[in-house]
């Protein structure tokens, strides 16, 4: 493209125009996902210390890697961290460091890289709500709107109580069972509305919801049945010559 007709393109256009032919869109996730910033929850004196449990759990995680390769545990250590606290303040990610011996750097670009890690307080129950395409075309808007009026939060936010924080995720992996949400561990799938109404009401009551299809459909087989692969699996040897 010529320099004179760039200009005739542009010509007449407003600097907000010229800028959305030139630039690509603002990244919206923001810096909190990759800055810290001390805060009265979250700074370097905020009380933190392994269990007894969990150093020897730790003994056996660091066991599995070679003498020279402890770094290869940070993962596992800090999700124990994560596991034990609540989330992950920056206090925590510093016992790792020391513990695996470590540059608090090495720890940092593990906790700031994978979403798994949670570097703010959260609540009792974090509820993950997938709207990736599979979800999204199989309504998950409503899941979304269902959780808002129950808990009366928006998404990112936790409960005055401290008992439910809900975030938007990107795909779970689960998609042949969309919608659906995963909440700490358990994948509750196949949803409704109605459904993530009563996991809230079990959650509340102190019960845990039977994860898995709410649908009745066994894991991830198709909604309308089984199509193949419906007899028994032969045994060794099916198929093969008798004389091999």
């Amino acid at each position: 493209m010529s320099l004179a007709f760039s200009a005739r393109c542009l010509a007449g256009r407003t600097i907000q125009q010229v800028r959305g032919i030139c630039r690509s869109a603002a990244v919206q996730s923001g810096g909190s996902l990759f800055v810290h910033r001390d805060s009265a929850e979250n700074n370097l004196n905020t009380p933190f210390d392994f269990t007894p449990e969990n150093y020897k759990r730790i003994e056996v995680i660091v066991g599995n890697y070679p003498a020279e390769h402890k770094a290869a545990a940070v993962i596992p250590v800090l999700d124990l961290a994560q596991r034990q606290h609540g989330w992950l303040p920056i206090s925590a990610m510093n016992k790792v460091a020391e513990l695996l011996k470590i540059p608090k750097m090495r720890v940092y670009e593990v906790a700031t890289f994978y979403t798994m890690y949670n570097r703010q307080p959260m609540g009792k129950y974090h509820i993950q709500v997938c709207t990736t395409t599979p979800c999204m075309l199989c309504n998950s808007d409503s899941i979304v709107e269902a959780l808002k009026k129950k808990l009366g939060i928006k998404l990112g936010e936790t409960t005055p109580d401290k008992m439910f924080t809900v975030t938007e995720v990107e795909c779970l992996g689960a998609c042949v069972n969309a919608p659906m949400v995963q909440i700490n561990d358990n994948y509750y799938e196949d949803l409704t509305a109605k459904d993530m109404d009563e996991i809230i009401d079990d959650l509340k009551a102190g019960k845990v919801p039977k994860p898995g299809p709410r649908n009745e459909r066994f894991s991830c087989e198709p909604a309308g049945g089984l199509t193949s692969l419906t007899e028994p699996p032969t045994g060794p040897g099916f198929g093969v010559r008798a004389d091999l």
